[in-house]
């Protein structure tokens, strides 16, 4: 069965300044040497364990009963699994408090103490929804040092399943 493309004069016209874009981006590539090749992007990408288990929880309560149980949780996990786990964390709505460095709502020290102490002593990666923080008026920078921050807090989970992390809501 023989396709034949739509005869649109603008339709054509785009196809073939795609074909041209395409074809000058492959031969851009292919030209490169190994010394010239692409430098790395600045941040890891978010879910790159190769653990065989993978987990992502999400943290969306500034409730501190809600949050001890997601981090006796994760305290289970890391103990049953040790290294054989990759743990991802995606924090927005009032949870986002637990990731700043000067939060606007009250978080426990001993919670901000096991945040550090998961994510720096163990790799658990912890993922701060960047339009939550735009909704608080925060940016990067007001957020703690180990904390990734994603454009929106629900992709990161979908990305995250998408590389096989399983999904545990609370």
């Amino acid at each position: 069965m023989k396709t034949t493309l739509p005869t649109d004069p603008q339709a054509a016209s785009r196809r073939g300044w795609l074909g041209r874009l395409l074809a000058l981006g492959a031969a851009a590539t292919a030209a490169r040497t190994p010394a010239q090749a692409a430098p790395a992007p600045a941040s890891p990408a978010i879910g790159q364990g190769d653990a065989p288990h993978k987990i992502v929880y999400q943290i969306n309560q500034a409730d501190e009963a809600y949050q001890e149980a997601i981090f006796n949780s994760i305290s289970a996990l890391l103990k049953k699994y040790v290294d054989d786990v990759a743990i991802a964390v995606v924090v927005w709505g009032p949870g986002i408090h637990l990731l700043a460095k000067n939060p606007k709502r009250p978080v426990s020290d001993l919670h901000q103490q096991r945040v550090r102490s998961m994510a720096q002593a163990y790799g658990v990666e912890f993922i701060a929804c960047g339009n939550t923080m735009h909704t608080v008026g925060w940016t990067e920078a007001d957020m703690l040092p180990f904390a990734k921050v994603e454009e929106v807090g629900a992709a990161a989970v979908m990305e995250l399943q998408e590389k096989g992390y399983k999904y545990l809501a609370w």
